[in-house]
């Protein structure tokens, strides 16, 4: 009896001593190395200083954020959100309708001009019109009717933000920005924070950062969190990193411009069928992702099978014919040699085609561009209408079923201006002593939400 009663004491203990390892502690900082800026649109910094309106659950529905409910009427054409009562920004400003309604204005003011006498938007916003209902409440309408409005504004591009005194940004997130020494964005807990204290006093941001450089600091504990580019996956996990990888977020996608050689939609459908999406997956992608010929991954639209993706050389020669179009520049965005590749290798399938393709620097005015679209929304609905405006396409979604978006992602391929080629995940490899760390639905880190097995 008293041998069990020890044993038992003994297993009691090391349950609470290991509950106690694993439960969060606040303290510490975390340093994160990026390749990229952590202000962009979808950056890290975005994401624990600023809110949106509303937040997507782990099946993409909208959740209450900053807004608390939301309403719709006219056919879905005008919206009211209430905003959460007492929230405040980190310099101490009430969160007001007022303040929402210009920062939804400014998230758009880079697409377009806003006219300040109405407060009304140019077409390329999700909106025509941002009005303020009164002190806690913010309409917004849209020409069109927009069922997935609410899923739309849990974007990070739609954050809420403002500036103080001195001109820096401002949010109501579980971080503010305390300054940038020695090259890294810090952040510190918002300790007022309307959703609770983040666990960790501290993140600093070291961007544009080499990946190399991120993974050797990571070996070395310089660094907690890195970047782990789709190609390096297999890498990274001989190298033993602890790994998070999301959902296929980003598109790759060749985009023509109808004009020069590809005015004529026979030369841009010659060119959609000579691209070679097997290579870019399993030789540049290290086979990563999946092949896609739609703007949605098979997983969210379920018909994304549809869209055919082999190659037909015979077939982009027979419609090219005898012609013999104008060279034809091709870019991909600058600084990554992975898409640089990728680019390459396109230009040698449209020359196998009996194209002429240059490799030019982006912003040139190419006729073609390799794209990386990342997108947030993970309901059809909001993915579809999410990438269309990242590609620039205007075309009008009539329904959230999967006819409805199947008629008009049909709409959109056929006039072949957009060629998806790759859906990709995004994914960070993690230093020993980070804990509770998960990604959202968008492969962004959930830093608000983890914490260190012990201050650093």
């Amino acid at each position: 009896m008293l041998r069990r009663a020890a044993i038992s004491a003994i297993l009691l203990c090391a349950a609470l001593a290991a509950g106690a390892r694993t439960r969060p502690r606040y303290g510490g900082t975390v340093r994160v190395e990026i390749e990229g800026d952590a202000w962009a649109p979808e950056g890290l910094a975005r994401q624990l200083v600023l809110d949106t309106l509303t937040v997507a659950d782990d099946s993409g529905q909208a959740q209450p954020a900053l807004a608390v409910q939301w309403s719709a009427q006219n056919s879905d054409q005008r919206w009211d959100f209430r905003l959460r009562p007492g929230v405040n920004f980190t310099d101490g400003t009430p969160l007001t309708a007022d303040a929402v309604a210009a920062s939804l204005t400014a998230s758009c003011a880079t697409a377009s001009s806003p006219n300040a006498a109405s407060n009304t938007l140019a077409a390329s916003c999700p909106w025509s019109a941002v009005y303020v209902g009164g002190s806690s409440e913010v309409v917004i309408t849209t020409g069109t009717p927009m069922p997935d409005l609410p899923e739309l504004l849990a974007q990070t591009r739609f954050a809420i933000a403002r500036r103080d005194s001195t001109g820096a940004v401002v949010g109501t997130g579980p971080f503010r920005v305390a300054g940038f020494p020695n090259g890294a964005l810090t952040l510190t807990a918002n300790d007022d924070c309307w959703r609770g204290r983040p666990f960790l006093d501290s993140v600093e941001i070291f961007p544009h950062r080499g990946i190399r450089d991120q993974w050797l600091d990571l070996s070395v504990g310089r660094a907690d969190l890195v970047e782990v580019p789709p190609q390096l996956l297999s890498a990274a996990q001989q190298q033993h990193f602890s790994l998070l990888v999301s959902r296929p977020v980003d598109l790759l996608a060749l985009t023509l411009a109808p004009e020069g050689a590809f005015a004529d939609l026979r030369m841009r459908q010659s060119a959609a069928l000579s691209v070679d999406r097997d290579a870019l997956y399993n030789v540049v992608f290290q086979k990563q992702g999946e092949i896609t010929a739609s703007l949605l991954p098979q997983a969210l639209s379920g018909y994304a099978f549809l869209f055919p993706v082999s190659r037909d050389l015979n077939g982009a020669r027979a419609l090219r014919g005898g012609a013999s179009p104008p060279a034809a520049a091709l870019s991909a965005p600058a600084g990554n040699s992975t898409l640089q590749l990728a680019a390459e290798r396109l230009a040698l399938n449209l020359h196998e085609a009996g194209f002429s393709i240059r490799i030019a620097p982006p912003g040139t005015g190419s006729t073609l561009a390799l794209r990386l679209v990342h997108v947030e929304a993970s309901t059809p609905r909001a993915a579809l209408d999410e990438a269309l405006e990242a590609l620039g396409q205007s075309v009008t979604v009539t329904g959230t079923d999967s006819a409805s978006l199947w008629r008009a992602e049909s709409e959109v391929l056929r006039d072949r201006t957009v060629i998806p080629l790759l859906w990709l995940p995004r994914a960070w490899a993690t230093g020993p002593n980070v804990r509770g760390l998960t990604l959202s639905a968008d492969g962004a880190p959930q830093l608000a939400d983890a914490s260190l097995e012990g201050p650093k």
